[in-house]
């Protein structure tokens, strides 16, 4: 994402122009670390940051979670309202920048950021907003790019990712922004990508389950 502490026009324009194809940029099917956390728990209420075509809130409301999502692209929500039809389920999905948005004080059991890769100035500001939104004991999924992934994608471009270091991640960046957290998960992997056409081959992931205290 750009250096601003808007999600401009350009940015949006963007993530419009890769949701406008007809296939999916990440495709239909759930992220696996997702998959794997969130067959693990309770159903409960659900919040989906930056969830673009919508392919994990989808599969979360299929397992019968009550599912808010947003994202800045009008494109990616009407992929992921379609997705949702296709799938017979219901999300709750609204297009804009978090703090335009009407979620209350600890709305959600869980938040899933997964490759929510805000701007490098604001992602901590987010991270501490969202924590606002979670209730006591409620549960951060996580994964992203970590600051070592610049070398996967030199290596291949097709694994996708941000291309500056400040929008990728580390373990003491998570550490410091989920600070009142119990740390079920934390740690920097290599992981085989899959996912659609933007996300193929091998990166290196920050994956990270926490509880709030």
């Amino acid at each position: 994402m750009d250096d601003t502490t808007n999600l401009n026009d350009v940015w949006t324009a963007r993530w419009n122009d890769r949701y406008s194809n007809d296939e999916f940029a990440y495709g239909e099917e759930p992220n696996n670390y997702l998959e794997e956390q969130l067959r693990k728990l309770n159903v409960g209420t659900i919040l989906f940051p930056a969830e673009g075509e919508g392919r994990n809130a989808v599969f979360a409301a299929k397992l019968g979670w009550t599912v808010c999502a947003f994202d800045i692209s009008v494109e990616g929500k009407n992929k992921a309202i379609r997705l949702a039809q296709k799938n017979n389920v219901t999300i709750d999905y609204q297009v804009g920048e978090l703090e335009t948005l009407n979620f209350e004080t600890e709305q959600f059991d869980v938040i899933a950021l997964i490759y929510a890769h805000f701007p490098a100035n604001i992602k901590s500001v987010y991270h501490q907003a969202f924590d606002k939104l979670l209730k006591k004991g409620g549960i951060i999924i996580f994964e992203a790019f970590s600051k070592k992934h610049i070398e996967y994608i030199a290596a291949n471009e097709k694994v996708g990712g941000p291309k500056d270091i400040e929008s990728l991640f580390s373990t003491d960046e998570i550490k410091s922004d989920f600070v009142n957290y119990e740390i079920i998960e934390l740690a920097e992997k290599e992981i085989e990508l899959n996912e659609g056409i933007f996300h193929n081959g091998k990166g290196s992931v920050i994956r990270f389950v926490g509880r709030k205290k």
